[in-house]
């Protein structure tokens, strides 16, 4: 009841003595423009229209034309026509997250969908439009982090505050492979993001591939690719805000987002339908300049908690080099790649191991640990350079030694990246396993002996 009480009073303290109106002056496509405010409104500003009827638009600003301000509708614009009033609202939206929403399911504007109740308030905002912590006060990356996965914590390991991007064309596996991270991993916290996901997809996430286990340590935000562009692209900023609340009380959080490209898709529309000329196929300028800001904001903190981040890309027809794939590739600090000819032959997850980099490896690992892995590579990269000749039957058995080893140890090596959805294993036993694979010794056994 405290709490509730508190929460009111906070509600009350932000509300405006004053209510400023324009009016709709034009409606195109889903650009409205409103005039006799604009002086009061900035880029990224809330203003509410009144549609016929009664029924409440918000809208967000986006641009200025001719002495007008351009807005941008957060729902549907039926109703909305010439003269319809435009209440100003927040200048600088912003979300108040608890430790209470963990294990709850919200949308875009940070709003209750999952039928439990209305979500408790906090005393401190969380801005929507955030700026990352500044680069020369921020920590360095942590110790290792366990994800769960066999393939990720030895071939790409991965340290807390390092965000990694996993790309991947469509129905390569990248949904199953967020739940097994969210289900097994060692992060205090999840806040997982959906960007234009199928509405029909959601609910079998949350119950069958996240399940009770994940979702009661994850805040979940979902924008489904039926809604507007700006919800799209609002619900990666509730996303990164959320997770900035939960690092900035000392915790260790797994931000996950799936995916980067339609947040970069819904940032493309909006740009072109404020009047921005398009570049790179298709997109405006702010798409490239808005994926730093967004992803940025991951990473280590100024104090004892971090965000590490986790992306997926969703590559246009396998392409692992279009425009939107490349920017963020340079962007965060490693790269998971799934390859869909590693699925169709049943093998998941889907990681191909060799074009997949982890910027903090080798440092994050010993000498004895960077032994087991490289060697793996070598026996990979050795057997992938002569996998047709092999797979033909021109490949005689004892023309060379290397391969005949890579032939030896490629199955065993499968069956270890192979790994089933309900299965979980730590750091050590993975790299155990891969070592007995290789009949190479066990990194860390004669510390643990001695």
């Amino acid at each position: 009841m405290r709490a509730l009480l508190r929460s009111l009073l906070d509600e009350i303290e932000g509300i405006q003595e004053t209510k400023l109106f324009g009016r709709v002056t034009s409606v195109l496509g889903l650009l409205v423009e409103v005039g006799g405010v604009e002086q009061y409104l900035s880029i990224g500003a809330r203003c509410v229209v009144i549609a016929r009827g009664g029924r409440r638009v918000p809208c967000e600003v986006v641009g200025f034309r001719g002495g007008r301000a351009l807005l941008m509708p957060l729902g549907s614009i039926d109703g909305v026509g010439l003269g319809c009033r435009a209440e100003v609202g927040e200048p600088q939206p912003a979300i108040y997250p608890t430790q209470a929403w963990l294990g709850r399911v919200v949308n875009a504007l940070g709003e209750p969908i999952d039928g439990k109740g209305p979500l408790p308030h906090g005393n401190h905002p969380a801005p929507l439009r955030n700026t990352a912590p500044p680069a020369s006060q921020r920590t360095r990356v942590g110790s290792k982090f366990d994800l769960g996965i066999r393939a990720l914590n030895t071939f790409v390991t991965m340290c807390q505050g390092q965000r990694m991007g996993i790309f991947s064309g469509s129905g390569v596996g990248k949904s199953i492979l967020m739940s097994m991270i969210a289900r097994y991993t060692s992060a205090q916290v999840n806040v997982i993001g959906l960007i234009g996901e199928r509405g029909r997809e959601v609910q079998e996430f949350l119950a069958d591939d996240l399940g009770e286990e994940g979702l009661s340590r994850s805040v979940v935000v979902i924008a489904t690719s039926d809604e507007p562009p700006l919800m799209r692209r609002q619900a990666a900023y509730t996303t990164m805000a959320i997770a900035e609340h939960f690092r900035d009380q000392g915790l260790h959080v797994l931000c996950m987002m799936d995916s980067i490209t339609r947040f970069a898709m819904a940032q493309r529309e909006i740009g072109l339908s404020a009047g921005e000329p398009p570049t790179s196929k298709g997109y405006p300028p702010t798409t490239f300049s808005e994926l730093p800001r967004l992803l940025e904001r991951a990473g280590p903190g100024t104090g004892g908690g971090a965000i590490s981040g986790i992306f997926t890309v969703l590559v246009e027809g396998d392409d692992h080099n279009e425009p939107i794939a490349d920017a963020v590739r340079g962007i965060l600090d490693g790269h998971i790649v799934m390859e869909r000819s590693i699925a169709e032959r049943g093998r998941y997850p889907a990681i191909n191991v060799l074009k997949s980099v982890s910027r903090t490896l080798p440092g994050c690992n010993t000498v004895e640990e960077n032994t087991v892995v490289q060697r793996a590579k070598q026996v990979l990269a050795t057997y992938e350079d002569m996998a047709e000749m092999i797979r033909l039957g021109a490949y005689r058995k004892g023309t060379d030694a290397s391969v005949d080893q890579a032939i030896g140890f490629y199955p065993a090596i499968e069956a270890f990246l192979k790994q089933d959805k309900k299965e979980r294993t730590d750091i050590a036993t993975g790299l155990a396993a891969l070592a007995n694979v290789l009949g190479l010794p066990v990194p860390g056994a004669a510390e643990a002996a001695s």
